[in-house]
């Protein structure tokens, strides 16, 4: 029981600093750049002016889509990098660990 409850405070620990990591993402060869909290947080957004074209609005937001996703995939990988070793293991997508 006492070594469970270690490992909860240790997720615990570990979800409080992921609030501090931080991840950039960009899209567009970097006309759309995007950062992403290890909290799975969008901290900033950050768009060229080159790249806003108000004849092609869909491809600034296919951009800042795919930014964002893959801002995503890579806090959700540092989380599980993270968290994983406390764990054991995989935790498959962080079980819902950062939800709240």
């Amino acid at each position: 029981m006492k070594q469970a409850q270690q490992m909860q405070a240790e997720m615990l620990e570990a979800q409080e600093k992921l609030k501090d990591e931080v991840v950039e993402a960009s899209a567009g060869g970097g006309m759309v750049k995007v950062k992403m909290g290890g909290d799975l947080t969008l901290r900033e957004i950050v768009i060229d002016p080159e790249a806003i074209d108000p004849e092609d609005a869909e491809l600034l937001q296919e951009m800042v889509q795919a930014a964002v996703n893959e801002g995503l995939r890579a806090a959700q990988e540092l989380a599980s990098s993270k968290m994983g070793g406390i764990a054991g293991g995989d935790m498959g997508g962080l079980g819902g660990m950062l939800g709240g």
